[in-house]
């Protein structure tokens, strides 16, 4: 059996490893196929080409994104499969995207700094200037710097929505977000559809609403699916057409229990995957 790999992130994004270290671990775990998904950014493409390019051992790379658009003062994810990541439109909005993350960055930051907590930007960026900054981040700082134990208490007293220092982020329509994915030549999906709590009712209205936008794809294998959440998403995956995908939202030490192929030790996505998706937007693979 081939598997892959069709949700990842490097440090271009909140994931810790630089593009080569991600394909080199691609390799390692004997994967067919890998895609690069970070949040709002198609910085790390070329990297990951080169170092697909340097790699002794052929394995398929599939050029990806992931973008944060708005549902219902939430935020939910879509990811582009098969993007060419040279489109304008496409490498506009991300930067703008990224422009007003760094923005709310900022004033997440100045909260915690007036509440005593010293926090920079340089800081968050100083392994790397040119990744995209997430709560992630702020979370590592936190326990870097011995203000937290865990990531989950960062975020519990200083990162969730509810605490005072949250700084709300302002997102793309998810009608814009496919039509910018498709534009770019890309396989829309949505990321992984029990993440966000939603209730059965409430889930199929959004991909329902989706589908109608251009949606593709559907994440049924993923690293935190149960056997009964695979289940579901394979139902919503047939009753609105949508082709499976699945991956392991791979971040490296971000999430030390998910590895890339494997997820929490028990993923495995199918190649078929690969092959209906890419026939989907004629991708040679």
């Amino acid at each position: 059996m081939k598997y892959i790999d069709l949700h990842t992130h490097s440090n271009y994004s909140d994931g810790t490893c630089s593009p080569a270290t991600l394909v080199a671990r691609a390799v390692q775990k004997g994967l067919t196929a890998f895609a690069l998904t970070d949040h709002d950014t198609v910085a790390g493409i070329d990297d990951t080409i080169n170092a697909v390019k340097e790699q002794d051992v052929p394995i398929k790379f599939i050029p990806g994104t992931e973008l944060s658009v708005a549902y219902k003062e939430k935020d939910i994810h879509i990811v582009g499969l098969f993007i060419n990541h040279n489109n304008t439109a496409l490498k506009k909005t991300t930067e703008l995207v990224i422009k007003r993350r760094r923005d709310r960055n900022c004033e997440m930051a100045e909260n915690l700094r007036k509440a005593g907590i010293p926090i920079t930007i340089d800081a968050l960026t100083a392994n790397n200037p040119d990744t995209v900054v997430t709560r992630a981040h702020f979370a590592r700082f936190l326990v870097d710097n011995k203000i937290t134990e865990t990531p989950a208490e960062a975020f519990k007293k200083y990162l969730n929505t509810d605490t005072p220092y949250y700084v709300p982020r302002k997102y793309i329509e998810p009608e814009e977000g496919l039509e910018l994915i498709k534009n770019a030549g890309g396989v829309p999906v949505l990321a992984h559809p029990l993440h966000y709590k939603l209730k059965e009712v409430e889930l199929e209205k959004l991909v329902k609403r989706l589908t109608f936008a251009g949606l593709m794809g559907i994440e049924v294998l993923y690293s935190n699916h149960s056997t009964t959440d695979e289940i579901y998403a394979k139902k919503l995956a047939q009753k609105y057409h949508l082709l499976p995908s699945g991956g392991s939202d791979f971040h490296g030490d971000n999430k030390p229990a998910i590895d890339i192929g494997t997820g929490r030790g028990n993923l495995a996505v199918p190649y078929e995957y690969l092959e209906a998706l890419a026939n989907a937007c004629n991708y040679p693979l």
